[in-house]
């Protein structure tokens, strides 16, 4: 019940929102339920909408939110898992054309 977050480029050919195409960059796997916890537990607003079961996306403009609300880590796999997260928001966040993807299993 993990929640992998992926780092995702967007390309478009065109305006239709039909050729919108997906492209997977970079992953931080969460195979040990690691940042499932840390968003179950949060309390905090945007990562209270993780959900172990479906993907939340998140653009350029929610990196700010979503990098206030990363937390300190309570151990080493914790810490590991959020400095993974952290580099691919920081990825994120300069450029317009990635999204972040939240993605439950």
């Amino acid at each position: 019940m993990g929640v992998d977050v992926v780092l995702k480029r967007v390309s478009r050919a065109g305006t239709s929102p039909k050729r919108r195409r997906l492209t997977q960059v970079d992953v931080v796997p969460d195979g040990s339920d690691v940042f499932a916890g840390i968003c179950g537990r949060s309390g905090r607003p945007l990562l209270g909408r993780v959900d172990p079961y479906g993907t939340l996306v998140l653009t350029a403009r929610d990196m700010p939110h979503f990098d206030a609300e990363r937390g300190g880590a309570v151990g080493a796999a914790e810490r590991d898992v959020l400095d993974g997260v952290r580099g691919l928001a920081d990825r994120c966040a300069v450029d317009a054309t990635p999204e972040l993807h939240l993605e439950g299993d």
